[in-house]
């Protein structure tokens, strides 16, 4: 009996290797589909892309957003998750938030606060809880649009341990224990160092139960 050899056609799949956006997608130049816009970030929003995938970053990329009133949402990605130097925890609530605010913000997540809470409470970060990033709106009792209108803030409300202790800035900022005191207060100070603005409980009560932390031009901590 004469066998028959079918030869099948084999495509090679190239992808890059560097930089990896976690869930196997290739940041360089890629184009960005979502629903049924097409999109292809610009080379700086590549670049942070980057970042965020050297920093093992959960995250989507989003198409560019201009609305009313001056508001937007430009090389913005939504966070799903970050990580610590061994392990993946998680943060709520966010919406879109531009690249290199995402960027300072894992950093700060990774360096800044697990690593505090490893060494001042003695268990490592679970998840973030936020109050939102993107809103178009002005600056309480100002004119001003707000930091939060160009998807360049987020407000920090808590903190879960993997060992299900949940630090809450309303909470434990000056009610908690002497630990909590101080993890708080640390890792408010470390948000200083990284971010151009940051307003806690010492600056308004608007602010009494939460961080705001934001990528600017200027230093401003309170």
């Amino acid at each position: 009996m004469r066998r028959i050899v079918i030869l099948l056609p084999i495509v090679a799949l190239l992808s890059a290797c560097g930089g990896m956006i976690p869930g196997g997608r290739a940041p360089q130049k890629q184009t960005v589909q979502r629903s049924t816009q097409v999109f292809t970030p610009s080379p700086e929003a590549q670049q942070c892309y980057n970042g965020l995938g050297l920093a093992k970053a959960s995250f989507t990329p989003l198409p560019d957003q201009y609305y009313a009133a001056g508001c937007s949402a430009v090389s913005s990605v939504r966070l799903s998750g970050l990580s610590s130097d061994d392990a993946k925890f998680g943060v709520t609530n966010l919406g879109a938030v531009t690249c290199p605010l995402a960027q300072t913000f894992a950093n700060w997540a990774r360096f800044g606060v697990d690593r505090a809470a490893r060494q001042i409470l003695g268990s490592p970060l679970a998840r973030i809880e936020t109050m939102g990033s993107y809103s178009c709106r002005t600056i309480a009792g100002r004119d001003k649009l707000s930091a939060h209108a160009t998807a360049n803030a987020i407000d920090v409300s808590a903190f879960v341990l993997a060992d299900g202790r949940r630090i809450s800035v309303t909470g434990q900022w000056s009610g908690g224990t002497l630990q909590e005191r101080q993890f708080l207060q640390v890792i408010h100070a470390s948000a200083c160092k990284r971010f151009g603005t940051v307003l806690g409980p010492a600056y308004n009560a608007a602010h009494s139960d939460h961080f705001h932390v934001e990528v600017s031009a200027r230093s401003f901590c309170r």
